[in-house]
C-alpha cells in the first residue's frame, strides 16, 4: 500500500512559492466560513516521518489562523490518560461545531506497540474496531475528517536525518527517536498498512501523501484540506449535511417486554430498612475504600421516571463513600457548549481516573428516550445510537471499569401522588413543572422506549437493572445491593 506512493513526486521552488499566496487566502477564508458552519474539521496527520509531521502541522498552521485551528499532539499517554480508556483523549480533544483542530500522531505508536507486543493481537483489534466506530459516529453526526499518512521510503529517511544532523540551526530536530524508529520500520510497516485498512471507511479514508519532497507535501495536504472544506462549505449553504435516512434501519422496535414483568408490589418494612441500609452501606465504604486502593473506575448510571427516587437512591449511594472519591453529575439539557459537540462528548468529559466513582442522574441514553420522543434526535440519529451508547460503554469495561446502569420504576399512580406530594412539601415543590405532567401523557410511548433500550444496551459488562421503586426503602437497599455485588465481584476478577 505504501510502496505504490513511493513515485518521486516533486514541486519546484517557483511553482510552489507561486501557489502560496491563493492557497493561503483560499485557507483563512475557508477558516472564517467555518466559524458559522455547524460542523467541526478534524484533520489527522500521522506517517513514518516524524520530521515530516513536524514541519507540516507549523506550514499549516502558518498559512491557516491558529485562533481557529487547535493541534493536539499524541505522544505517550500521561498519567491522567492513562487511567481512562484509550480513546478518551481523542474524545477529550475534539473540536467544537464552527473549529478545526489538527490531530498528529498515535497510529505509528500504536504500530510499534503492536511489532514489539506490547499489545495482544485481541487488544489490537478492539482498538481498531473503536477507532472504526469513533469516525463512523463523528461521520454521521457532520463531522468533516480528514486523515493523511505522511510516507517516506527508509533510504530517503536516513538522507534527510543524516542531512538534517549536520545543519548548524535545524540539527536540535533529530533525536534518537527518529534512528530508532527508522531501525523498526520493517516490522512497523506493515502493521501500520493494516491500521490504514481497517481504519478507512466512508467518510474518514486515508490519504496517503510522498513524503520525501517537502514542497510537493505541503501544497498536497493543504490544497486538499481546501477542497474538502470548501466543497463542504458550498453543501452547507445550499441545505444542512444528510443524516442516514430512516429505511437504512428497518423497523427497529422489535418485539420487547421489560417493564411489564416488574414486581411493584415489593416493599421494606421500616425497621428491616434500617438495619439493611447500614449494612449494605458499609459493605459499600470497604469496597470503594478498597476499589480507590487498586484504581478501580467505577460508573453509575440512573434513569428512570419523574419522581422515581433517582436522588434519594444516589445520597444513600454517596452516604457511604468518602467525599472526595465520588461526583455526582446532574445531567439536563445539553448546554449551548455541548451542543457544538457529539452527544457522547460531555459523557466522556467526566469520565472518573482510578479509583473514583462518577454518578450520573440522568445519561446518554436521554438520545434514546427524551429525545427520541421530544423530536430532538430524528430518528437516524437516535436509532443509531444505540450502537454508539454500546461501543461507548464496552471501552469503559475493557479498561476494568466498574459500569451499572439502573432505571427506577414505579407505576403511574404511585408517580401521581408523589407529584402531589411535591406539591404540598415547599421544599420539593422546585422539583415539579407543568412538563412533569405532560410527559405523564405519553406513558406508553415511553415505556416503549424504556423496553427497546434495556434490551438493545444490556451487555455482560453493563447490565441494566430495573428497580421496582413504588417502595423507595426497598429500591434504595436493592440498588445498594446490586452495586455492592458487582464491585465484588469486578474486584475479585481484577
Amino acid at each position: 500500500m505504501l510502496e505504490v506512493s513511493e513515485v518521486g513526486n516533486k514541486i519546484d521552488k517557483a511553482d510552489y512559492n507561486a501557489a502560496i499566496p491563493e492557497l493561503r487566502v483560499g485557507l483563512i477564508n475557508a477558516q472564517y466560513d467555518l466559524r458559522d458552519a455547524d460542523f467541526p474539521v478534524i484533520i489527522w496527520i500521522a506517517g513514518d516521518d516524524r520530521l515530516g509531521a513536524n514541519a507540516l502541522v507549523n506550514r499549516l498552521n502558518e498559512w491557516m489562523d491558529s485562533r481557529y485551528a487547535d493541534t493536539r499532539v499524541f505522544a505517550e499517554p500521561t498519567e491522567e490518560e492513562s487511567q481512562r480508556p484509550q480513546l478518551w483523549r481523542l474524545w477529550r480533544s475534539l473540536p467544537p461545531k464552527g473549529r478545526a483542530s489538527f490531530f498528529v500522531g498515535g497510529l505509528m505508536r500504536a504500530a510499534s506497540m503492536r511489532a514489539e507486543a506490547e499489545i495482544d493481537e485481541p487488544e489490537f483489534s478492539i482498538w481498531l474496531r473503536h477507532i472504526a466506530n469513533m469516525q463512523h459516529a463523528l461521520v454521521a453526526d457532520g463531522a468533516l475528517i480528514l486523515k493523511f499518512f505522511l510516507h517516506t521510503p527508509a533510504k530517503a529517511q536516513t538522507k534527510k536525518l543524516k542531512k538534517a544532523e549536520r545543519h548548524p540551526e535545524l540539527g536540535w530536530q533529530v533525536d534518537q527517536r527518529d534512528w530508532a524508529a527508522l531501525e523498526t520500520m520493517g516490522p512497523v510497516l506493515p502493521i501500520a498498512e493494516r491500521i490504514l485498512r481497517e481504519t478507512s471507511g466512508p467518510g474518514a479514508p486515508w490519504s496517503i501523501v510522498e513524503s520525501t519532497d517537502a514542497r510537493y507535501r505541503d501544497l498536497t495536504v493543504a490544497r486538499t484540506i481546501l477542497a474538502a472544506l470548501t466543497t463542504r462549505l458550498s453543501q452547507e449553504s445550499r441545505h444542512p449535511a444528510p443524516s442516514l435516512a430512516e429505511s437504512v434501519f428497518g423497523d427497529i422496535d422489535a418485539a420487547a417486554d421489560v417493564l411489564s414483568g416488574v414486581d411493584l408490589s415489593r416493599t421494606l418494612e421500616k425497621h428491616s430498612y434500617r438495619t439493611e441500609l447500614a449494612k449494605q452501606q458499609a459493605k459499600l465504604h470497604r469496597l470503594a475504600s478498597e476499589a480507590r486502593e487498586r484504581g478501580l473506575s467505577t460508573v453509575l448510571a440512573f434513569e428512570g421516571w419523574d419522581a422515581a427516587g433517582k436522588g434519594g437512591v444516589i445520597r444513600r449511594i454517596t452516604g457511604a463513600v468518602e467525599a472526595g472519591d465520588y461526583r455526582v453529575i446532574p445531567v439536563a439539557a445539553p448546554t449551548e457548549e455541548e451542543q457544538k459537540y457529539h452527544y457522547l462528548w460531555r459523557f466522556w468529559r467526566d469520565l472518573p481516573r482510578a479509583g473514583k466513582f462518577v454518578i450520573f442522574d440522568r445519561t446518554w441514553y436521554g438520545r434514546v428516550l427524551v429525545e427520541r420522543l421530544e423530536g430532538f434526535a430524528d430518528p437516524a440519529e437516535w436509532q443509531r445510537a444505540y450502537d454508539e451508547i454500546n461501543d461507548f460503554e464496552n471501552q469503559l469495561v475493557e479498561r476494568g471499569f466498574f459500569v451499572a446502569k439502573f432505571w427506577l420504576h414505579v407505576s403511574p399512580d404511585e408517580q401521581l401522588a408523589r407529584f402531589k406530594e411535591r406539591e404540598d412539601t415547599p421544599y420539593k415543590a422546585h422539583k415539579l413543572t407543568a412538563e412533569d405532567y405532560r410527559n405523564r401523557e405519553r406513558w406508553d410511548e415511553y415505556v416503549k422506549a424504556v423496553d427497546q433500550m434495556i434490551l438493545r444496551t444490556t451487555s455482560d459488562g453493563a447490565r441494566w437493572n430495573v428497580i421496582p421503586a413504588d417502595d423507595k426503602r426497598y429500591a434504595r437497599v436493592a440498588t445498594l445491593k446490586v452495586i455492592n455485588k458487582g464491585l465484588t465481584r469486578v474486584l475479585r476478577e481484577s
